[in-house]
């Protein structure tokens, strides 16, 4: 797949702003994971997915038996998402003496950050850009509800 330089930059810099996006509401809150850590998260999920379309053109042959070399695109996706994970979890504390979770939400914005920037990477834009905006809503709105109904 040949893509041109000025789209690359503009997968990349979508997936950065979009993942910035959901960063500045969790540092409004207060959050360890916020801006800069949605947007780079995005942004390096993005460039996997970038370099998973992209980067092995070499590799793909017209005769697959003249080849040992497979070329899975989707592969590159999967190991982002398990990644993400163990940085998720990594946001997540529990309280012994309070017996509560703190993170959750966060790690679970991490996780859609992610995906965020890989559909961005893949040169979709109406996918990511819904996430964002749903993420966003459940994010603000959402709190308010969660509190009056007695959990954060």
């Amino acid at each position: 797949m040949n893509v041109p330089e000025w789209e690359i930059a503009l997968r990349l810099g979508a997936a950065a702003v979009l993942g910035g996006l959901l960063g500045v509401q969790r540092e409004a809150h207060g959050r360890d994971a916020g801006l800069r850590t949605h947007m780079l998260l995005a942004l390096g999920a993005a460039l996997f997915a970038v370099v998973s379309t992209t980067g092995f053109d070499d590799f793909i042959v017209a005769d697959r038996s003249s080849t040992n070399v497979v070329v899975d695109p989707g592969r590159i996706a999967s190991y982002v998402a398990a990644g993400v994970g163990f940085i998720g979890g990594g946001t997540i504390l529990k309280r012994e003496q309070a017996g509560e979770v703190k993170g959750l939400t966060t790690a679970a914005s991490l996780w859609v950050a992610a995906a965020i920037g890989v559909a961005c990477g893949l040169g979709l834009w109406v996918a990511p850009a819904i996430a964002a905006g749903v993420a966003l809503l459940s994010l603000a709105v959402l709190h308010p509800i969660s509190k009056a109904i007695g959990r954060d």
